[in-house]
C-alpha cells in the first residue's frame, strides 16, 4: 500500500469515509490533514452507523495509529464528544493510538458566535456555512492571532492572549454584528479543563510521520470536504475555509509530497452539494427528490438536505487533474438502480460552444447548459455482486466514466456497509 491519499472529487459527501475505512485495513497510520468539524464521515460496520467529524475514521481498526495534522482546526468540545461516543462503543482512545498535532489551531467560542452572526446579518446572501466557527478560526490563523493546541499547555500565555482577543472579538460582535459577546473567565476555565483531558494526546505529528516513513510504514491520508470546496480552486466564495486538494498534505501534515505513492479520488455515481453555490447538473424536480431520499442525502454534520443532480464529469475531471488522481473509487452506484435512464454531463454549452471546464465567473457558469450523454439503467440489485456479475448496463456506465477521466476504477461501492464493495 505504501503512502496513499484519499481525496473527494466533487463538493464533498462523496463517501470518502467508507473508502478510508476499507483502505485502513492495509494501513499502519491514518492521518486527517485539513478542515474541521464542518465535515463528517459516515461508516456502517456490522449494521451500526458511526459518524466522525474530527477523528480519522481508521480509529475503528484497533491496531491502527491515527493522527490529526496541523492543518485541521479543532473544537475541543466536539473532539471530546467523539472520544465519549467511541468509548461507549467499546473503542478506547489512548496516546499510543491517537496523536494530535501541537500546531493544530483551536476553534474558540467567539469563532462560532461570529460565524452565526455573520450569516444572520447576510440574510439571503449567506453562503451556507455550518456555523461551526471554521472560517473565523482559519482567519485568525492567517492573521497570526489564533491559538494552537500547544498554547493550551502555557496557562499564563493563553490567558494573556485570550484577554486581548476577547476584547477585540466582543467589540466586533456587539457593535457591528449586533450579537451577544462572550465571557473571558468562562472560556478560560473551560479551555483549561480541555487541556487537562487532551494534553496526553498532543505531540509533533510531522516528526512522527517522518519516522513512520523511515520505518516503511503504510500511511493513509484522509481529506475532508471535496476538491470543488477548495479555497483556491473551488466555486469561491461557496467553498470551505481550507485547501482540500491532495498537495495540502505538505502544509497540513508536514509530509513531503514526493513520498506519496498513490492518490485515490472518490466520487459518487451522481452529484450532490450542500449549501449555496453553482451546480450545473442539479435536479430540482421529483428525480432530484428521488436521489435524495434513496441515497439518504442529508448532511452527517448538519442534517441539511443535499442538493442532488446527475454526475458531472466536467467537475470530476477538473478535480482529477488538480489532484493528480491515479485511481478512482466510485460510490453509491446502487442508488441509481431502478432508473430507466441515467445521464452524465460531458461538457457545457456556453455561448454556442461546448467547453470542457467550469468557468470561474458566476455569470458565465449561469449561462452554461450541461451537455448530457444518456445510458440505459438497470433493475437488478447490486448487492453481493462481483464485477463480472454486474448488469451489463451498469458496467457500460462505469467503463465510460473510467475512459472519460482517463483513470482506472479500483473500487465500486454498492451499498453503505463495509461488505458492499467491489475491488
Amino acid at each position: 500500500m505504501a503512502n496513499v491519499v484519499v481525496i473527494g472529487l466533487q463538493w464533498g459527501d462523496e463517501g470518502k469515509g467508507k473508502i478510508i475505512d476499507l483502505l485502513a485495513e492495509q494501513a499502519d497510520v491514518v492521518v486527517r490533514f485539513q478542515g474541521g468539524n464542518n465535515a463528517g464521515h459516515t461508516i456502517v460496520v456490522n449494521g451500526k452507523k458511526h459518524i466522525f467529524h474530527l477523528i480519522p475514521s481508521g480509529i475503528l481498526h484497533p491496531e491502527k495509529r491515527c493522527c490529526i495534522g496541523n492543518g485541521v482546526v479543532i473544537d475541543p468540545a466536539v473532539l471530546l464528544e467523539e472520544f465519549k461516543k467511541l468509548e461507549e462503543n467499546g473503542v478506547e482512545l489512548t496516546p499510543e493510538r491517537f496523536l494530535i498535532s501541537e500546531r493544530a489551531h483551536l476553534i474558540m467560542p467567539y469563532h462560532k458566535a461570529i460565524d452565526l452572526a455573520r450569516e444572520a446579518k447576510k440574510g439571503k446572501t449567506k453562503i451556507g456555512t455550518t456555523g461551526r466557527g471554521i472560517g473565523p478560526c482559519y482567519e485568525d490563523k492567517a492573521a497570526r492571532t489564533g491559538f494552537r493546541m500547544i498554547d493550551l499547555m502555557d496557562k499564563s500565555f493563553f490567558e494573556k492572549r485570550l484577554k486581548t482577543q476577547i476584547e477585540e472579538k466582543n467589540f466586533y460582535l456587539t457593535q457591528y454584528l449586533k450579537a451577544e459577546g462572550v465571557n473571558f473567565r468562562e472560556i478560560a476555565q473551560t479551555y483549561f479543563k480541555y487541556a487537562e483531558k487532551l494534553s496526553p494526546f498532543i505531540g509533533n505529528v510531522a516528526q512522527f510521520l517522518w519516522k513512520a516513513k523511515e520505518e516503511n510504514k503504510n500511511i493513509l491520508f484522509e481529506g475532508a470536504q471535496g476538491t470543488h470546496l477548495d479555497m483556491d480552486h473551488g466555486t469561491y466564495p461557496y467553498v470551505t475555509s481550507s485547501n482540500t486538494v491532495a498537495s495540502s498534505i505538505c502544509s497540513g501534515a508536514g509530509f513531503p509530497i514526493n513520498a506519496i505513492d498513490t492518490i485515490i479520488g472518490v466520487c459518487k455515481a451522481y452529484t450532490t452539494r450542500v449549501g449555496g453555490g453553482p451546480f450545473p447538473t442539479e435536479l430540482t424536480d421529483s428525480l432530484g427528490n428521488y436521489l435524495r431520499e434513496k441515497g439518504k442525502e442529508f448532511g452527517a454534520t448538519t442534517g441539511r438536505p443535499r442538493r442532488c443532480g446527475w454526475l458531472d464529469l466536467v467537475v470530476v475531471k477538473q478535480a482529477v487533474r488538480l489532484n493528480g488522481v491515479q485511481k478512482l473509487a466510485l460510490t453509491k452506484l446502487d442508488v441509481l438502480t431502478g432508473l430507466d435512464e441515467i445521464k452524465v454531463c460531458i461538457g457545457y454549452n456556453y455561448q454556442g460552444k461546448t467547453i470542457d471546464y467550469m468557468p470561474t465567473s458566476f455569470s458565465a457558469i449561469a449561462e452554461c447548459k450541461p451537455v448530457y450523454k444518456s445510458f440505459p439503467g438497470w433493475k437488478e440489485t447490486l448487492k453481493g455482486k462481483s464485477w463480472k456479475e454486474l448488469p451489463h448496463t451498469a458496467k457500460a456506465y462505469l467503463e465510460f466514466i473510467s475512459d472519460f477521466l482517463g483513470i482506472p476504477i479500483s473500487i465500486v461501492s454498492t451499498g453503505p456497509s463495509r461488505e458492499e464493495v467491489i475491488q
